[in-house]
């Protein structure tokens, strides 16, 4: 990073600061949220949560980003309330112990009562019963959160961004699963500024 020179990004993960740099001028200094450094274990799995350190390159920008939660999350969930975990099938109905069932219907998930009534879930809620969080199957439209994101996100690759967040508070903090989390007005102004194929520095 020191090395570096032209336009680029350098992201300090100890001083939880992000610059964009041109030459010696500084365009943008932003404070920043980034990875908490945790483990989550399921079983023998285990997820490690830490902002990889190293140079990448903006591959892509999106505006209005739509989230896609990984496994890891319903497994924080249902650790965090104590909840069973069950990944459900995208073709086989779950039996729920009133008799009911949870389908998947026209890409959304929904219970289908014993008198054949049906009624979607909310996309925006966990899907829990008989105390048991179930995940999902990945295409449906409850496995798309709009929002979490912020408004841009820049992709660096492998699952790590940049982007905005509806809880700014945890800026300046180590609060993240990895990507690193900015205010609205500073991830826009990267949007707008910072052209696909820009170098990242992280330190």
């Amino acid at each position: 990073a020191q090395r570096s020179d032209g336009f680029r990004i350098v992201i300090s993960l100890f001083d939880r600061t992000l610059w964009v740099l041109s030459g010696e001028d500084t365009l943008r200094e932003a404070t920043v949220a980034v990875a908490k450094g945790t483990d989550l274990k399921l079983g023998e799995k285990t997820w490690t949560f830490d902002t990889p350190r190293g140079m990448r390159t903006v591959l892509r920008k999106a505006s209005l980003p739509v989230w896609v939660p990984p496994e890891w999350h319903y497994v924080e969930v249902a650790q965090e309330h104590n909840l069973k975990l069950v990944r459900m099938p995208a073709r086989t109905p779950v039996k729920l112990s009133d008799g009911n069932k949870l389908v998947v219907r026209d890409s959304s998930v929904g219970v289908l009562f014993a008198d054949g009534a049906y009624a979607a879930l909310p996309m925006d809620e966990e899907i829990v019963f008989d105390s048991t969080l179930f995940i999902p199957p990945v295409g449906t439209k409850n496995r798309r959160v709009e929002g979490e994101l912020g408004r841009y996100r820049l992709d660096l690759g492998n699952g790590y961004l940049l982007h905005g967040t509806p809880h700014e508070e945890t800026i300046g903090t180590a609060a993240t699963h990895g990507c690193i989390r900015l205010k609205g007005e500073d991830i826009e102004w990267l949007f707008e500024n910072v052209p696909v194929g820009t170098k990242v520095f992280i330190y």
